[in-house]
C-alpha cells in the first residue's frame, strides 16, 4: 500500500513560509503531479514527504503511520532526482544493485531483482556498460531502476526529465506512465511543465506560493479551474483573459476563453482584430490577433489556414465555452454555463 496523508503541514526557512497549512491525501496507486511555477514550493513539499526536510508544523502519515519525525531511510520511499546521481565507475548492473548491496541482500536475490528491473526498463542489453556509454534517457532509466529494486511504498520524482532534450522528454513521459501502469505503485512527480502534468497524472496538485490552489484530475482542472491562476497555468497555449467593458457586460471582472474555443470568420463575429504572428505547428496554427480595446487574443486554427500578417479577422467564443472570474480571481461560472 502507498497511501500518503499530509495534515496541516507547514515549512518555514527563517521568516519565510514556503509551505502554508497544507492538507492533501494521496491514495494508494495514484500518479500525483505537483505542478506550479518556480519557487511555488513543489520540490520542498516532495522533500518533506521524503524526510529530506523537517516539517515546521503538521503531520505526515504513510499507510496510517506517523512518519513526521522518521528518517528518510525508514519511510519506505524511493526518490529519483533531476540529476541521475549515478556512480561513473560502476556498470549499469552495479548502479542498479547498489541499494540492495547496502541493505545486505544475498547475491541471488540481488541478481533476480536487477534482472527484473532491467527487463521492465529495457536495460537488459546495457547492464555491462558504464554511465558515460549511455544516452541521457538511458541514464535516467538506470536511476529509475535503482529506485525500482527497493520495491518502495511510493516513488518520488523531482523534475526527472528537465535535463533531457524535447524528444527524449516525450519518450520518457511515456515510459514512466507505462511503468506506473505495470507496477501500480504510488508515484508523486514534481514538474513546472503543465504538459507533463496533464499527460501523466491521475491527479494534479497546483501550487502557488506554498498554497494549494486546486486539486483534481487533468480534465477537471482544464474544464473547471478554481481561479485565474489555475486557468492561466493549465492549458497550452494559455487561456485568453479579457477584462474591461467586455467582462462587465456579462457581470464579471475577467472573461476567460481558451484558444481552442475560438471560432473565426472573415466577415462576422464578436471581436474584430488584425492577425499578428501566426505560429504554424503542422496540424494546428496559433493565431495571435490584435483586437482594439482588448489586446491580444490567441486562437487555434487548422494547420493549413492561409492568413497573413495584418489581415482582418473576426473571433467569437464557442457557445458555452466562456469562464467568468470575479474581482478576487475566483471562478464565478465555468465553461458550459455561459454563452
Amino acid at each position: 500500500m502507498g497511501n500518503i496523508r499530509l495534515s496541516n503541514v507547514s515549512k518555514t526557512f527563517g521568516t519565510q513560509e514556503v509551505i502554508r497549512d497544507l492538507n492533501l491525501n494521496i491514495e494508494d496507486g495514484e500518479f500525483v503531479v505537483f505542478v506550479g511555477p518556480s519557487g511555488c514550493g513543489k520540490s520542498t513539499l516532495l522533500r518533506l514527504i521524503a524526510g529530506l526536510e523537517d516539517v515546521s508544523d503538521g503531520r505526515i502519515e504513510i499507510n496510517g503511520a506517523d512518519v513526521t519525525d522518521l528518517a528518510p531511510a525508514r519511510r519506505g520511499l524511493s526518490m529519483v532526482f533531476q540529476s541521475y546521481a549515478l556512480y561513473p565507475h560502476m556498470s549499469v548492473r552495479s548502479n542498479i544493485a547498489f541499494p540492495l548491496r547496502m541493505a545486505g541482500l544475498d547475491k541471488a536475490a540481488i541478481d533476480r531483482k536487477v534482472a527484473e528491473a532491467a527487463r521492465v526498463l529495457n536495460l537488459t542489453d546495457y547492464l555491462t556498460r558504464k554511465p558515460r556509454q549511455l544516452s541521457g534517457g538511458q541514464r535516467q532509466r538506470v536511476a529509475i531502476g535503482r529506485a525500482i529494486v527497493r520495491e518502495p511504498t511510493a516513488f518520488l520524482f523531482d523534475e526527472p526529465l528537465s535535463n533531457l532534450d524535447a524528444a527524449l522528454r516525450v519518450n520518457m513521459r511515456l515510459e514512466i506512465s507505462e511503468l506506473h501502469q505495470q507496477l501500480g505503485t504510488t508515484m508523486i512527480y514534481v514538474t513546472h511543465d503543465q504538459i507533463e502534468a496533464m499527460t501523466m497524472a491521475d491527479k494534479i496538485v497546483v501550487l502557488n506560493k506554498g498554497v494549494v490552489e486546486q486539486v483534481g484530475s487533468p480534465m477537471e482542472l482544464y474544464r473547471t479551474p478554481a481561479n485565474l491562476f489555475v486557468a492561466g497555468f493549465i492549458g497550452s497555449p494559455r487561456m485568453n483573459f479579457i477584462n474591461g467593458n467586455e467582462a462587465a457586460k456579462v457581470g464579471a471582472s475577467v472573461i476567460g476563453v481558451r484558444p481552442e474555443h475560438m471560432t473565426m470568420s472573415p466577415d462576422d463575429g464578436r471581436w474584430c482584430g488584425e492577425v499578428g504572428v501566426a505560429e504554424h505547428l503542422g496540424s494546428d496554427t496559433f493565431l495571435h490577433v490584435k483586437v482594439d480595446g482588448i489586446g491580444q487574443i490567441t486562437a487555434r486554427a487548422p494547420g493549413e489556414i492561409d492568413l497573413r500578417h495584418g489581415e482582418k479577422i473576426f473571433l467569437s467564443p464557442e457557445p458555452g465555452k466562456m469562464h467568468l472570474f470575479g474581482q478576487n480571481g475566483e471562478i464565478v461560472s465555468a465553461s458550459g454555463a455561459v454563452s
